[in-house]
């Protein structure tokens, strides 16, 4: 992380009064007591406490803030529900933490134009709750969705169990309202479909709180399908079902969400949710067919064909709506469910092409082996996006470590294989110096110029996504030298 700027340690309470112009004194949070639920987001191995917390509830505070805090140089960690997996939200210790959890309005509903404009705090959930009535919902799905942000979910570029088919947040965004460390505030998109001119739109989404503060947000919203079938299928091996899942791709079919978990989480699964899983399968693929009810009924027989065709065990299909949702609580209960069979898990998320699934299954498998600890497997499997959960106790000494080693080494495979390091967590801290995996320098370096065309002095959200961070003025003066990219040695924020 950054070093701690101990000037604007010094300051703190000058910096505080000045926060508390702006928004009510009972906003702003210095006590150690008022400030411990936020040194951590959901990656809880790492914990930080913030210098101040600020919670402010309209853009023009936001705005004020931001602006104070450039004149005090001090860093700003934006923090949404606090769901990241990736220590995005993780705090500084010389900066201020602003949270956005008063941003929780729904601000317009436009059946019309089929989208919903909500503040950044609203919860995912929220949205498809607010226009269910009328036969519409929210597409991205995430497992945490009753309690992540949309707003966060914009900076993580969120997915979910139906990504496959209707695309992750960046598919269904339409608008944002933002502020920059300035205080300026920009918006880009709006209530069509697309916008001429610069993709901000896409640069501001999975940018992880690096470039501008979200304090709005506009996404489309569509009809329910008439129909939806899913298909819950056990398979003698992973190998199998992740056979079944590339020749249901190469069939044609598009399933609307297609999930695969491997025995231990099918069994933490079952025992937390009762969701009729078989116990006795090392592998379960869950499917669901959506659209019309004679297109949904003819894709369900399809599948079961393609499924029975590699080997599965057992093929049940959903009897009624309730069966369905019931099948999906099991898998989206698979997190807090895999806690109650060790003390704690360490959540991975990478992405691979889906033919290459049971190689890296198998490196899974060895590595395990290798670091001794126990490691319960559930993907996104349509579109190859692993969740690998590491079983470990903090309690035990080196095991933390070992957990940390494992998780890279899943990293380095998927990467080798032609996968990248996230899917949907985003790459926060936890993923950071795992960067030079993927990026060349120049790459990297690239990516650091969009940052300074935003945040010129690197003060929003510091420490994150970039192994090394140069200064901006710096960033100009890289040369090549004997055919190879050279940055010169300067310090990090």
């Amino acid at each position: 992380m950054p070093a701690v700027d101990a000037a604007v340690v010094g300051r703190r309470e000058e910096l505080a009064a000045a926060l508390r112009w702006i928004l009510p004194a009972n906003s702003v949070l210095v006590g150690e007591d008022e400030k411990r639920p936020y040194e951590s987001d959901g990656l809880t191995a790492y914990r930080q406490m913030p210098l101040l917390v600020a919670l402010p509830e309209t853009t023009e505070q936001v705005s004020a803030i931001l602006k104070a805090c450039a004149s005090f140089g001090a860093k700003v960690v934006p923090r949404g529900a606090g769901t990241s997996l990736s220590g995005g939200a993780l705090p500084l210790g010389d900066g201020v933490l602003l949270g956005l959890a008063k941003f929780n309005r729904i601000l317009d509903i436009d059946y019309p134009n089929r989208c919903v404009v909500a503040q950044p705090g609203v919860a995912n959930l929220a949205i498809t709750r607010a226009v269910e009535g009328r036969g519409f919902y929210y597409a991205p799905d995430p497992s945490s969705q009753v309690v992540c942000s949309i707003g966060g979910n914009v900076a993580e570029n969120a997915g979910g169990v139906h990504c496959l088919k209707y695309g992750m947040t960046t598919n269904n965004l339409l608008g944002l309202e933002a502020v920059l460390m300035s205080g300026e505030v920009i918006r880009v998109g709006g209530k069509h479909l697309d916008a001429g001119g610069y993709d901000i739109l896409g640069v501001l989404t999975g940018s992880e709180g690096l470039l501008a503060v979200i304090t709005e947000v506009t996404v489309r919203i569509l009809r329910k399908p008439e129909t939806a079938r899913a298909l819950l299928v056990g398979f003698a091996s992973v190998e199998a079902a992740g056979a079944c899942v590339a020749n249901i791709i190469a069939a044609g079919v598009i399933p609307g969400g297609m999930e695969l978990m491997d025995r231990p989480a099918i069994h933490a699964a079952e025992a937390f949710t009762h969701a009729g899983y078989p116990l006795d399968a090392e592998a379960i693929l869950i499917v669901e067919l959506d659209g019309p009810a004679a297109e949904a009924e003819e894709l369900a027989l399809r599948v079961a064909d393609i499924a029975r065709a590699v080997g599965a065990t057992s093929v049940r299909a959903s009897a009624s709506d309730e069966e369905r949702l019931r099948f999906w609580k099991g898998r989206k209960a698979a997190f807090p469910a895999v806690g109650r069979i060790a003390p704690d898990y360490y959540c991975m998320d990478g992405t691979i092409p889906r033919r290459k699934l049971p190689q890296v299954l198998t490196r899974i498998a060895e590595l395990s082996k290798q670091y001794g600890l126990g490691v319960a497997n559930v993907f996104h499997a349509g579109d190859g996006n692993l969740h690998p959960l590491i079983l470990y106790d903090a309690n035990q000494p080196g095991e933390l470590d070992r957990a940390e080693a494992f998780g890279a080494d899943i990293l380095r495979e998927c990467v080798a294989v032609g996968g990248v390091l996230t899917g949907e967590h985003g790459v926060g801290v936890e993923k950071r110096d795992l960067m030079p995996e993927m990026f060349t320098e120049v790459d990297l370096a690239q990516q650091q110029r969009l940052k300074c065309a935003f945040d010129a002095d690197g003060a929003l959200n510091p420490g994150k996504v970039f192994p090394t961070l140069h200064r901006c003025a710096e960033m100009g003066r890289v040369h090549v030298h004997r055919g190879e990219t050279r940055f010169p040695d300067v310090p990090r924020f």
